[in-house]
């Protein structure tokens, strides 16, 4: 007689004053024997497991369908904890980890053995930040192991920025979900290297260009990856953050890409929904299904609603959406790199 398979029931764990008291303690205990959390940072949501076992590790490809190639980012408590992990820490990573941590940078070292290969997707370098939301923290605390905590969602779909948004995409997939609130900041963390006294720029984040370029020479990595080729970190290679329809993405000349934008509003109702900011949104006939990110001048607040964006469209189904974008300066620079990968690249300048 064949035996039914068991779903794993996935729990949601509040944070409040019992989390801190008792219960992270238990969840703690989860991940140090082998299993999954997902929990807050105040980037987005991250799949958390023991970052020093490789099983653990396997268990987070499996559970998101990530390729094994693409390495985990490592979160860790405190900065005194990195020296355990890492072969060597020179004096402008310790600096930038002064200024920014807790915080949404991630710095590229070269690994000890301690870490396996598996959490370095095959890499001798490893990933690690220090989230600033403090339920992350007590989290790593009461595993007394560092965290491999990739975004918690389905390899390829938007990064998850609340814990109901977490349950979409893994309830039945891991054990537990921590529900801090929304992520604060929305985007991934700025991903470094420090290269020849340079800081090399992997992944564009909420630590921007302008704020690095204070402590030495900054440069944005300029190796486009090939799809045969091995990631040189964390979010480098395969397509990330498709929402659930094709999406097409016009930037530039303001009164251009309204234009654009509007000419689709009339094109039928329900084939096309919008993701675009409040100005265009309040030009665009009722009836349509509309995402309004935020105002064009308030870029953390379009960073915020960037992946709430995406996901929106879930439930409420299009043909195709039809998005607007922003400048290139400051933390525009990461919206777009994720309104890239989130299009396929389909984005249109309008000069």
């Amino acid at each position: 007689m064949l035996q039914k398979e068991v779903k794993m029931i996935t729990k949601k764990i509040i944070v409040d004053q019992s989390y801190y008291n008792d219960k992270v303690k238990r969840l703690g205990e989860a991940i140090r024997a082998g299993g999954l959390v997902a929990f807050p940072t105040e980037t987005v949501y991250g799949l958390g497991g023991n970052a020093l076992d490789k099983e653990a590790a396997k268990k987070i490809y499996m559970a998101k369908g990530r390729p094994s190639d693409n390495p985990l980012i490592v979160h860790v408590a405190d900065i005194s904890e990195v020296s355990t992990y890492v072969k060597r820490i020179l004096p402008l990573e310790k600096r930038l980890m002064e200024a920014f941590w807790p915080g949404p940078l991630t710095i590229v070292f070269p690994k000890k053995d301690i870490v396996p290969m598996a959490t370095s997707g095959g890499l001798r370098t490893i990933a690690i930040r220090c989230p600033a939301h403090e339920a992350a923290r007590a989290l790593i605390r009461a595993a007394g192991v560092p965290i491999a905590g990739p975004s918690a969602n389905i390899s390829t779909k938007p990064s998850p920025t609340t814990a109901d948004a977490v349950l979409h995409d893994m309830d039945g997939r891991i054990e537990f979900v921590i529900d801090g609130g929304d992520s604060l900041i929305g985007l991934e963390s700025t991903v470094i290297a420090v290269e020849n006294g340079k800081i090399i720029i992997y992944r564009p984040g909420g630590i921007t260009r302008d704020m690095l370029e204070a402590f030495a020479p900054t440069e944005l990595d300029t190796v486009i990856t090939a799809e045969q080729e091995h990631p040189r970190a964390p979010g480098m290679k395969y397509r990330h953050y498709a929402p659930s329809a094709p999406l097409t993405v016009y930037a530039g000349n303001i009164e251009a890409v309204e234009f654009e934008i509007l000419s689709f509003a009339n094109k039928g109702k329900g084939k096309f929904g919008f993701f675009v900011s409040q100005e265009t949104a309040e030009k665009i006939p009722a009836g349509n299904i509309i995402f309004v990110w935020g105002r064009r001048g308030n870029k953390k607040e379009l960073a915020h609603n960037l992946f709430q964006g995406l996901l929106f469209f879930n439930n409420h189904p299009v043909d195709h959406i039809i998005g607007e974008g922003t400048d290139g300066e400051g933390i525009g620079m990461a919206i777009m790199n994720r309104l890239t990968k989130a299009s396929g690249t389909h984005i249109i300048n309008m000069n």
